[in-house]
C-alpha cells in the first residue's frame, strides 16, 4: 500500500511493557490499570478516569452513568440532540437506554455541529447534548458550553476521535460531564483495544466503576457515595448493586497505555506537521472541501468532500485513489440516518443536507503520527488530473 489508512505506533517500549506483564503472569484488571488511569486523568487535567475494553464501551458506561445519579437521573424517554455525522457506536447506547434522539446537521466546512441549527433544536424538554469533535476537530465549544449553562443541559463529550486537541488552550474531552475516548489501534494513542470515560464527578466515577465491573461493589472507594458498606465481608465479595457489564480492560492494554500516554504530545505535533502541508496543497483546489480546523485539531484523518457544484463522480475519485494504492474510507460512517439501524431508533431529524453532501460526496485518507508528506504528495499528483 503506498499510502495506507493507518499504522502502528507501537515500539520497543511497548512490547517489553507486555512482557513484563506476561512475566508476571496477572492479565485481569489490576495496578497498571489503575496507574494508568491515574496518568491519564492527570494529563488532561481532569480528576477521574475509568478504563474500558474499548471507546465504544466507554460510550455505553458513559451514557448508562446518567441513569444512575441520586439526584435528576435520566429516563426513557428523555430527548438527547445528536450530530447526524458520529461513529454508529456514540448512538448505539443512547438507543439501547432508551432515550430520543434528535439529530442535527452539521457545518460542512468544520464537519461539527452547524450552531445555528443546535440552537434552534434545543426544547424544554432537551436533557443532554452529545458533542462530538470529528476525526480530531474541536466542537465549536464556547458556543455550545453557553448553552448548555444557559439551558441546564447535560454535556456529553464523545471525544474518541479527537485525543489531544484543543479548543481555546482546553483540551476536548474536558468541557462535558462524562467525555469518553477510544486507544485503538488507528487512534492517536493505541493499547489494541481500549477506552475511557473522564469526569469531574465523584459520584458518577463510582458509578462508572461499578458498571464495567458486573455492578459490583468491589473496587468502589471506601467513601464511595453510591452504597452503604455492610459488615459480611463474605456477601459484601460479591455485591450487586446496578445492573452492570464486564466491560473491563486488561493488565496489557493499561500496560502499553502508559508508554503510549508518554508519547501523545510527540505524535500529535507530528500530526498537525502533516496536517499543514495537506492544508497548503489543497485549500485553494475547488473540487474539494477539506475540514476547517477549528481551535487545535489533532488530525485524525484528511477529508475531502467533492463540490457539488461541479458533478464530479465520487467513484471515479475513489476508482483512481485505489488504482493508485491509496486507502480511503467514508467520513465517520457518514450520515448515520441512511443507514439501515435508524429504524431501530426512537428519534426525529431537524435536518440533514450537509451531512447527506459529506455522506454521498465525501471520503478521507489517512494522517500518521510520522512524517508522510511525500504521501500526501502522492495523493496530490494522484488527484490532479481528475
Amino acid at each position: 500500500m503506498r499510502y495506507e489508512l493507518a499504522s502502528s505506533t507501537w515500539g520497543e517500549e511497548e512490547k517489553q511493557a507486555i512482557k513484563e506483564v506476561m512475566d508476571g503472569d496477572i492479565y485481569t484488571m489490576g495496578k497498571r490499570v489503575k496507574e494508568f488511569e491515574q496518568k491519564f486523568a492527570s494529563y488532561f487535567g481532569m480528576k477521574y478516569a475509568v478504563m474500558a475494553n474499548s471507546g465504544s464501551s466507554a460510550n455505553l458506561i458513559a451514557a448508562a452513568s446518567l441513569f444512575y445519579k441520586k439526584t435528576n437521573p435520566f429516563k426513557r424517554g428523555d430527548e438527547v440532540i445528536v450530530p447526524c455525522i458520529s461513529w454508529a457506536t456514540t448512538f448505539h447506547p443512547l438507543c439501547q437506554y432508551g432515550l430520543k434522539l434528535k439529530f442535527v446537521d452539521v457545518d460542512l466546512n468544520t464537519l461539527n455541529y452547524d450552531i445555528e441549527s443546535l440552537k434552534k433544536a434545543v426544547t424544554k424538554d432537551t436533557k443532554m447534548i452529545v458533542a462530538v469533535s470529528i476525526l480530531g476537530n474541536p466542537c465549536q465549544f464556547d458556543e455550545i458550553t453557553k448553552l448548555c449553562e444557559e439551558k441546564g443541559i447535560i454535556l456529553f463529550e464523545d471525544n474518541c476521535e479527537s485525543m489531544g486537541a484543543k479548543f481555546n488552550g482546553k483540551y476536548t474531552g474536558t468541557f462535558g460531564l462524562v467525555n469518553t475516548f477510544s486507544t485503538f489501534f488507528s487512534h492517536h494513542i493505541s493499547t489494541m483495544e481500549g477506552g475511557l470515560v473522564l469526569t469531574d464527578d465523584k459520584e458518577i466515577y463510582n458509578i462508572l466503576k461499578s458498571l464495567r465491573n458486573h455492578g459490583w461493589t468491589r473496587d468502589q472507594d471506601n467513601d464511595s457515595p453510591i452504597f452503604e458498606r455492610k459488615d459480611d465481608d463474605f456477601f459484601e465479595a460479591y455485591r450487586f448493586i446496578l445492573p452492570g457489564y464486564n466491560v473491563r480492560p486488561g493488565e496489557i492494554h493499561a500496560a502499553v497505555g502508559l508508554k503510549q500516554i508518554e508519547k501523545l504530545d510527540g505524535f500529535i505535533k507530528i500530526r498537525r506537521e502533516n496536517a499543514k502541508h495537506f492544508v497548503n496543497l489543497f485549500k485553494n483546489d475547488e473540487r474539494f472541501i477539506i475540514q476547517k480546523e477549528t481551535g487545535e485539531s489533532s488530525w485524525f484523518s484528511f477529508t475531502m468532500i467533492i463540490n457539488p457544484k461541479l458533478k464530479i463522480d465520487r467513484k471515479k475519485v475513489l476508482q483512481k485513489l485505489k488504482d493508485a494504492d491509496i486507502e480511503y474510507r467514508i467520513i465517520t460512517g457518514g450520515n448515520i440516518l441512511r443507514h439501515d439501524v435508524v429504524k431501530y431508533y426512537d428519534y426525529i431529524s431537524t435536518g440533514s443536507k450537509n451531512a447527506d453532501i459529506a455522506h454521498y460526496n465525501g471520503f478521507f485518507v489517512g494522517n500518521h503520527p510520522y512524517d508522510i508528506k511525500n504521501k500526501i504528495d502522492y495523493l496530490y499528483e494522484t488527484l490532479r488530473s481528475i
